[in-house]
């Protein structure tokens, strides 16, 4: 019996889930090979000791940068969301040549190299026509894409990538796997965003920073809207898990199945880190708007087909990220973040 080690390529490694996830695949054993333009990514890989290939997707010919061999699976990570893109760099065009162009070229890499699986991450985005609070969207419901507004690119380019990933399964023979992800949570890049091209401290980031500061925590418009997320932790574990499966392929929605409000997250914050010498304080806002949509997936065919549910709820979630701040192991994610906020990266 072999005791080769399965080799494993990711694009979009020098990113947030990327970082996560090619730690625990280290760990899991398997050989892995790190691709990506970030610079701050390549020395943060090669301090790890791990290889790192740097390659543009969208070019055809930087895939012959990646040595031959013989391929377990290809994961892809690497996409333009609108979270990191400011209205000076926003170009349409980006969402096509990345999402759309450097899927395909991963695909073709996959087919050309007879990668056993290929396993595409997207947001859930291109599912916002059939969003509601009193249901949970199952994977058979497809998709729905708002065709207006900032994500509606985004949007579009995802939902080509899909089908690309789709045309291969059924075309090559090549077994393929999406993830729709619905806003993952974690330490590192939930400082801020860009929210409409421009940047913002992010509602998750208040809440911690007012609780920590023992500052008054605001509560805008409606608090008991809420919607589906996921820890970055239980995404790798999905991944993990489906990459040991022989028998899964097509969608899955890997989400927590539960629907979390403004109120709960608010309070479960000041438990988390408020100084327990004082009692929180919240000040309610129903005048001014958050902003948030509402969704809830539901995530049993997960757990049906390749044994995955999550771990973590969002109280035990807290807890770990507080534990991530404190060792910094994952610091340079700030970094990346800190440069990308000022054009740099």
């Amino acid at each position: 019996m072999s005791n080769e080690k399965k080799k494993i390529i990711v694009f979009g490694a020098a990113g947030f889930m990327g970082t996560y996830l090619i730690d625990e695949l280290v760990k899991q054993n398997y050989d892995i090979i790190a691709t990506d333009i970030s610079e701050l990514g390549e020395i943060y890989y090669k301090e790890n000791n791990i290889p790192y290939v740097y390659i543009d997707i969208t070019k055809k010919e930087e895939f012959s940068k990646i040595a031959s061999g013989k391929y377990f699976a290809a994961i892809n990570l690497a996409a333009v969301q609108p979270a990191n893109v400011s209205s000076k760099t926003y170009d349409p065009r980006e969402y096509i040549n990345v999402n759309v162009i450097g899927t395909l070229n991963i695909l073709e890499f996959c087919r050309m190299n007879k990668v056993e699986k290929m396993i595409y991450a997207s947001s859930h985005r291109n599912t916002q026509g059939l969003w509601r609070k009193d249901k949970a969207i199952k994977e058979k419901e497809g998709r729905s894409p708002k065709l207006s507004g900032e994500y509606a690119m985004f949007s579009i380019s995802e939902t080509a990538a899909q089908d690309c990933v789709e045309f291969y399964g059924a075309e090559y023979g090549l077994k393929t796997i999406l993830f729709r992800l619905p806003p993952v949570y974690g330490y590192g890049p939930h400082t801020e965003i860009f929210k409409e091209g421009k940047p913002i401290k992010t509602g998750f980031q208040t809440f911690i920073d007012q609780a920590i500061e023992g500052k008054p925590i605001e509560l805008w418009g409606d608090i008991n809207v809420g919607r589906d997320i996921i820890y970055v932790k239980d995404v790798v574990d999905a991944f993990v898990k489906v990459l040991a499966s022989d028998t899964a392929h097509g969608m899955y929605n890997i989400t927590s199945g539960k629907y979390l409000t403004i109120k709960e997250q608010a309070q479960t914050t000041a438990k988390v880190f408020w100084d327990p010498a004082s009692s929180p304080v919240y000040i309610e806002r129903p005048e001014k708007a958050h902003g948030m949509d509402s969704f809830l997936y539901d995530n049993s065919k997960a757990k049906e087909e390749f044994g995955w549910a999550p771990q973590y709820n969002f109280e035990q979630m807290l807890e770990d990220i507080k534990k991530e701040m404190k060792n910094k192991k994952y610091e340079y994610l700030l970094t990346k973040r800190k440069m990308q906020l000022k054009g740099e990266a």
